[in-house]
């Protein structure tokens, strides 16, 4: 069964062409009946969008053209994750804007209902957090789309000695631990899956493919940690801070 979110969000999309529909047509294209019209239409209401209404016989509906609405259906539960969670990666880097900029972005699409809630959200949270080192957002997203297109990733490194090399690596996943940004991936010139500090990557650069991609070889990336990098499976070992 279809959920009334689904249901509503696509009702919202055909108001949004701008045009007066009336409750037979919306029902006979969302395959519902007129009572289930009227309610999700009330349900977009208490969201705070401005559909308005003719009752009666032949009654319409018609989403107001003052501002483009985009086709985002969130619930107030879901809007206080979405807060909540970027407001730890605030607190996490309190000198990166680009966070508190991207919540703000969110704030100001939301209808008033769901803004409201956002609002109240932030003042209701604080999280207490040492914060991490901070992390270059653009390295961030070549190293996100590296993973999704299956392409290779080079970079010039110097590692927890000084010393400078350069890598290739088939890139698995980046992670945040001990205040530390990390990227894990395949390194082709050792033939081994390492652990990268993110602050310490420069140049990164890719490299499309198709390429053979190494599996990454544990149940989890805990498992990996705690065999000390494969080396002792499933032993408790402490896991250095810096690496590679």
């Amino acid at each position: 069964m279809e959920s009334a979110s689904s249901r509503s969000l696509q009702l919202l999309t055909l108001l949004q062409t701008g045009r007066e529909w009336t409750a037979a047509e919306l029902a006979r294209r969302l395959e519902v009946s007129e009572r289930t019209v009227r309610r999700d239409a009330g349900r977009l209401r208490d969201l705070g969008y401005d559909v308005t209404s003719r009752p009666g016989p032949g009654a319409t509906y018609r989403l107001r053209p003052s501002m483009k609405i985009p086709p985002l259906l969130l619930t107030p539960d879901e809007v206080a994750t979405i807060i909540t969670g970027l407001l730890v990666l605030e607190a996490r880097a309190p000198d990166d804007a680009s966070v508190a900029a991207a919540r703000a972005k969110i704030e100001q699409v939301l209808p008033a209902g769901l803004r409201r809630r956002a609002a109240a959200t932030a003042l209701a949270t604080q999280i207490l957090t040492d914060a991490p080192s901070p992390v270059d957002w653009r390295l961030v997203g070549t190293v996100a789309d590296a993973v999704a297109t299956g392409a290779r990733l080079c970079f010039d490194y110097t590692d927890r000695q000084g010393l400078e090399s350069q890598r290739t690596v088939d890139p698995y996943r980046h992670i945040l631990r001990r205040r530390h940004w990390y990227l894990i991936g395949y390194d082709l010139g050792r033939a081994d899956w390492r652990l990268f500090r993110l602050d310490r990557v420069q140049a990164p650069r890719t490299l499309p493919g198709p390429h053979h991609r190494h599996e990454f070889p544990y149940d989890s990336i805990d498992d990996w940690l705690v065999s000390d990098f494969g080396a002792h499976p499933r032993a408790s070992i402490d896991v250095p801070d810096q690496y590679s």
